[in-house]
């Protein structure tokens, strides 16, 4: 069996596309030869990808069990390709990032920023998601050239560990708790509203858990996905919120406390193989010259 790189983009763009002659126009190629190059396809993996209706193309159960494979080898080739230019010294095309939401507003810009003084002409594309898992997923998958995250505890690609990054209870002004710097246990706040997280957000898990071991489930008001709209609850005075303290912006009027315990997660930039000089330049530049905990945030909370 010889499946070939051509036969999945085409196989792709006639799914994305919903028919033959549109897909054929995008790749502008003739449809019959499209046509061809699916049947073999389909005649390779032993039988139809695609049910051909009249005005449409549908995925057969064998076609949506290959799409995402489809995805993911076409995606990895255009990895490989762009890493082979880099490595030739050409400092052109794109760095793919995978990170989560909270990563790329808190921790991704100042290593972004020290990166392309460097490589002014490669251009960073971030692909984000919502899950430690679902990153991890992604990287398999070959979607990204290098995450930062926690790294999966069965990685066994490079990685280099950023540091620990601290999450803090935020409050709105006026919410009659401790006074800056100190410190505060969850139980106390068993009676508070909270702006929780969506359950397909991994921040979610992290007021849950503490919550449990403070012995109360916490009382939601709002559920967002996003801890920049977290804080902006917050700011609206609809409850406390546990968020990275490193996507707290300096002119935050609000009320910055730490719980005690003091709740962490290790953040890592991992790749899947050795990274190429301007992957690894990227590397360096969020493992030194990152700050996970932001000075004017470390002056506010106190020793730790």
């Amino acid at each position: 069996m010889t499946i070939s790189l051509r036969q999945l983009e085409y196989f792709v763009a006639v799914v994305d596309e919903g028919s033959f002659t549109a897909a054929a126009e995008l790749l502008h190629v003739s449809q019959p030869g499209l046509s061809h190059q699916i049947l073999a396809l389909e005649r390779d993996l032993g039988g139809p990808l695609l049910e051909r209706l009249s005005r449409k193309v549908r995925l057969t159960p064998a076609g949506r069990t290959v799409l995402p494979h489809a995805r993911a080898s076409l995606a990895h080739a255009e990895r490989v390709s762009m890493a082979a230019k880099r490595i030739a010294g050409l400092a052109t095309g794109e760095l793919h990032i995978g990170t989560l939401y909270s990563i790329s507003v808190g921790v991704i810009p100042t290593a972004l920023q020290v990166w392309r003084k460097s490589y002014p002409e490669v251009q960073a594309h971030l692909v984000e998601f919502r899950h430690t898992d679902d990153l991890a997923a992604a990287m398999e998958a070959g979607q990204a050239d290098l995450a930062v995250g926690p790294a999966p505890a069965d990685w066994d690609g490079p990685t280099a560990e950023i540091g620990a990054e601290e999450f803090v209870i935020v409050a709105p002004p006026g919410s009659n708790l401790p006074a800056e710097p100190a410190r505060i246990r969850l139980a106390e706040l068993a009676e508070r509203e909270w702006v929780h997280f969506t359950a397909q957000s991994g921040l979610s898990n992290f007021l849950d858990q503490a919550c449990l071991a403070a012995g109360f489930q916490p009382r939601v008001s709002v559920r967002t996905e996003q801890g920049s709209a977290a804080l902006s609850m917050v700011r609206a005075g609809l409850g406390l919120a546990l968020v990275p303290c490193n996507i707290i912006q300096p002119n935050f009027e609000g009320v910055i406390l730490r719980p005690d315990p003091v709740i962490q997660r290790s953040l890592t930039v991992y790749t899947r193989v050795r990274p190429d000089p301007i992957t690894a330049a990227f590397v360096a530049a969020i493992a030194d010259a990152t700050a996970v905990t932001p000075p004017y945030i470390a002056a506010r909370l106190g020793p730790s």
